[in-house]
């Protein structure tokens, strides 16, 4: 019998299979991004020390967008990038989380680059 697979199962899967090749060092960490249908969320994470050093999101207090769609996303690319600088930080991995990189993801890696991340 075929199995149905769900979006979220397949995703996850893919996810897996990126974060075997990509690992956040202390001189480059991981940009990793998560979407939902209402916000996205970006953090700067150092995986050897397992700790998050920069993170923006559309749900900051700060933050004037809303998150479903391309512009919060170009906004909080270019916001983490900014924090992620005043911390010293200037080069990262991008891991787009499983997503395709497309659309929002792609808005806010272009936006990141932008501010000065380099990836």
């Amino acid at each position: 019998m075929i199995r149905n697979i769900e979006k979220k199962e397949i995703r996850s899967r893919i996810h897996k299979r990126i974060r075997r090749k990509l690992r956040g060092t202390a001189a480059r960490p991981r940009l990793a991004v998560f979407r939902s249908l209402a916000h996205i969320y970006a953090q700067v994470i150092d995986d050897g020390e397992g700790k998050t050093l920069a993170s923006a999101s559309s749900v900051d207090k700060g933050v004037k967008t809303k998150g479903g769609n391309v512009a919060a996303a170009a906004a909080i690319g270019k916001l983490v990038a900014e924090r992620a600088r005043e911390k010293g930080i200037g080069k990262v991995v991008f891991d787009r989380g499983g997503y395709p990189y497309h659309g929002r993801v792609k808005a806010l890696a272009e936006a990141a680059r932008a501010a000065g991340l380099e990836f």
